[in-house]
C-alpha cells in the first residue's frame, strides 16, 4: 500500500478522478456554454464538491480533511491547466489588458496571475469542503460509531 493511500485513504488516480468531476464546469464556462448565475453553472460547481464529501464520508480516510484538501489542490492544478488551454477561447483575440506596454508581457503576467488564482481557488475549495466533511463526519458518522460501539459492547457482555 502506498504512503498516499495510507494517509489519504484513496489512490492517487482516485483522487485525480474526484478532482476531475469539477473539470466540466471549467471547460463549459471558458467556452461560454454556461454563464455565471445559471442553474447549470451552480450545479456544475456544487455537485462535484458534494461528491467529494460523500466519497470521504463513505471511505472514512484516516485524515479526512487532508484528503479533501488534496482533492482541492489537484482541482486547482486542473483548473489552471484548463484556463491556460482555453485562454484564447475564453477571452478571444482581445484578451484582458493591463495598460500600454508590451502585449506579450501583459499576457504573460495575466496568465501567471490566472495560474496563481486557480491554485489558490482549488486549495481554498478543498479547505472549505474539507471543513464541511469534517463537521458532517462528526455529526453523522461520529454518533453512528458510538452507537456501533455500544451495540458491540452489549453483545460481548460486561
Amino acid at each position: 500500500m502506498s504512503a498516499g493511500r495510507r494517509t489519504l485513504g484513496f489512490s492517487w488516480p482516485a483522487l485525480v478522478a474526484l478532482a476531475l468531476l469539477a473539470a466540466p464546469r471549467v471547460v463549459l464556462h471558458d467556452l461560454h456554454v454556461v454563464e455565471e448565475g445559471q442553474a447549470a453553472a451552480v450545479l456544475l460547481a456544487v455537485v462535484p464538491l458534494i461528491c467529494w464529501v460523500v466519497a470521504v464520508l463513505w471511505r472514512r480516510p484516516p485524515r479526512l480533511f487532508l484528503t479533501v484538501l488534496a482533492i482541492g489542490a489537484i482541482h486547482g492544478v486542473l483548473l489552471a491547466v484548463g484556463h491556460q488551454i482555453l485562454w484564447d477561447e475564453a477571452f478571444g483575440a482581445t484578451g484582458p489588458r493591463l495598460g500600454d506596454f508590451d502585449p506579450r508581457a501583459q499576457e504573460a503576467i495575466l496568465r501567471l496571475a490566472a495560474v496563481f488564482s486557480s491554485l489558490v481557488t482549488g486549495v481554498l475549495t478543498g479547505v472549505v469542503t474539507g471543513a464541511v466533511a469534517v463537521v458532517l463526519s462528526r455529526v453523522v458518522i461520529g454518533p453512528r460509531r458510538a452507537t456501533e460501539r455500544k451495540v458491540e459492547k452489549a453483545r460481548c457482555g460486561p
